[in-house]
């Protein structure tokens, strides 16, 4: 696309383009954050619209997707400060870490449900991939990636019982997002 194009459209479009975003998310960094989204949707894939008299509502379409995807994510993987967080945290103690040996991370797997115990020990002790565990448990990949997770959740949940050591949420078992995000120190405690 030519250069002047461009420009022109930029500059007849990014008041009314801005001015939506403002509305939909109002913070003015986040809705320049959009916008120049939007644009640069438009310089990569502009070319791609047959009619160039619905550029506007392309645009206009284009940002308010853009907000969705942004929303979809936020709510998925919410940002949170650490010092905010620090309460939801297990209190693990370097005593605890210490004598948390490889047998007894084994007795505790071995109290995981079936369903995920099987995933877990491919994935934890036989560094087998997702694809892998798929193909030997004969399996969908979504449900190796559940199966995972799930059993992560349980496998520290008994490990914090087993040890003694609370945390100041109980972490209900469907509740495993946060979890996932933990595999470095799961897979840490299985070494």
């Amino acid at each position: 696309m030519p250069s002047d194009d461009f420009e022109q459209i930029v500059s007849q479009h990014y008041e009314p383009l801005y001015r939506f975003a403002f509305s939909l998310t109002r913070t003015e960094a986040d809705a320049c954050d959009l916008t120049q989204q939007t644009f640069y949707i438009w310089a990569t894939k502009g070319h791609q619209l047959r009619d160039r008299s619905k550029v506007k509502s392309w645009l206009f379409t284009i940002l308010h997707r853009e907000f969705l995807n942004i929303r979809r994510r936020a709510v998925r993987f919410p940002h949170v400060e650490l010092s905010d967080a620090i309460e939801d945290l297990p209190t693990l103690s370097p005593e605890m870490v210490s004598t948390l040996d490889a047998a007894r991370v084994i007795e505790f797997l071995g109290q995981v449900r079936e369903p995920y115990q099987a995933a877990l020990s491919l994935f934890y002790m036989e560094d087998y991939s997702y694809k892998e565990i798929a193909d030997i448990l004969e399996v969908p990949l979504g449900t190796v990636r559940s199966r995972i997770s799930r059993g992560v959740a349980q496998l520290q949940r008994l490990i914090l019982m087993g040890t003694g050591t609370t945390s100041l949420r109980a972490v209900p078992e469907s509740d495993t997002t946060e979890l996932r995000s933990r595999k470095v120190w799961n897979s840490a405690a299985l070494a």
